[in-house]
């Protein structure tokens, strides 16, 4: 089976070199908005091309206001300042997901509690958020307590996994019941939609990555989206070190952040951003050719959920135990195909610890048995 599995990516891909797991494409006016930057002499974080893609993404995945920020971890970290997390607030999350989520919450001096995931979306159930909140906690002033620990559950953070949709409208829902704020970890998602609206515009805030293994790229690069034009303004505001605007004078009125995108790399994701509809059909054509592939293996592909349109990130298959996952990693590797394994559960990250979680059922499962294979876009 893997030796079937690694000449059928060779095929897929045309050649027998190594294969990596996302690489990007540079196809169309990237060399051409690059030169055009660099001419212009503004390559920081002042120039056309960055207001030019904040308004094409916003356009693009049907938000209001978009703020270019230098990483995914930085968009995330303002994202959560924006939703009013303070440090010794808790903020709900899922285990399975990238250290990021968890890093943005821990810079703020917030602690992140782990609830499970749901098998087929592989991002935050909302049945665990529920289930969680009735068991431990009570609405006291619209604030929503910790009984156990007596803190204040501020947000909750789902991630949407390897562009993979989660029920983020139910989260919505249960989140407004308790008065707690949805910040939607969009990092892997552009491109995807559940029941016809993008994802990472469910919540007040979501937050988007452009680093360089994501279907669009500056090498770096992350935005947040919002349609509160107040939370907008203090982003922009707050990314860009909370600097007074005047012509001369340098007053800066709170705490703020170095996050702004240069120019330079906003030049290259508008460049990006116009290739994007063909790279997304491209990633459902290869999924639909790896779709039918593991099928006739017997192994099941994860495709995209109930509701939702998926990009196909990261094109995801699920094995039958840690063994054969492991035995499968050892031979892709070998023979230069790479494939890699979903990530430790944060809750075992001894930084994480300490933390509170449920029962992980389904988090630990797919632990153990979640594997990703090559998903670039092909030429």
């Amino acid at each position: 089976m893997v030796t079937e599995t690694v000449k059928f990516i060779q095929n897929l891909y045309q050649t027998e070199a190594f294969i990596p797991l996302h690489e990007p494409r540079f196809v169309g006016n990237e060399k051409k908005y690059l030169n055009e930057c660099i001419d212009s002499t503004f390559v920081s974080s002042v120039g056309k091309f960055v207001d030019q893609f904040e308004t094409e993404f916003a356009r693009t995945v049907g938000a209001k206001y978009a703020i270019a920020t230098v990483n995914g971890t930085a968009a995330l970290h303002i994202s959560l300042i924006l939703a009013g997390v303070e440090r010794d607030d808790e903020v709900i999350t899922q285990p399975l997901t990238f250290i990021a989520t968890c890093n943005a919450i821990s810079y703020i001096g917030a602690k992140p509690i782990f609830l499970d995931v749901d098998l087929d979306t592989m991002g935050l159930s909302p049945k665990a958020v529920r289930d969680f909140l009735e068991k431990h906690c009570v609405l006291t002033d619209e604030k929503c307590l910790n009984g156990t620990t007596g803190k204040t559950i501020k947000a909750c953070v789902p991630m949407h996994t390897f562009g993979h949709p989660c029920r983020i409208d139910e989260l919505k829902k249960i989140c407004d019941e308790w008065h707690i704020a949805l910040v939607e970890d969009a990092a892997e998602s552009l491109g995807s939609y559940y029941k016809g609206k993008h994802t990472g515009t469910f919540g007040c805030v979501g937050a988007f990555s452009f680093n360089g293994n994501k279907i669009i790229t500056s090498g770096g690069g992350g935005i947040i989206v919002t349609d509160d034009e107040l939370l907008a303004k203090r982003a922009k505001h707050i990314t860009t070190t909370a600097k007074v605007p005047h012509k001369w004078e340098y007053v800066h009125d709170e705490i703020g952040y170095n996050y702004r995108l240069p120019n330079l790399n906003a030049a290259l994701l508008c460049a990006q951003l116009e290739q994007l509809e063909r790279f997304l059909e491209n990633k459902r054509i290869v999924a639909a050719e790896y779709k039918e592939f593991f099928m006739s293996q017997n192994i099941r592909f994860v495709e995209e959920p109930l509701n939702a349109k998926s990009n196909y990130w990261l094109n995801t298959i699920l094995l039958d135990n840690m063994q054969a996952r492991d035995e499968f990693l050892d031979y892709t590797n070998t023979n230069g195909v790479m494939t890699r394994p979903i990530w430790a559960l944060m809750n075992k990250l001894e930084m994480f610890k300490a933390c509170q979680c449920d029962n992980l059922e389904n988090s630990l499962f797919l632990e153990e048995r979640v594997v990703n294979i090559p998903s670039s876009v092909r030429l």
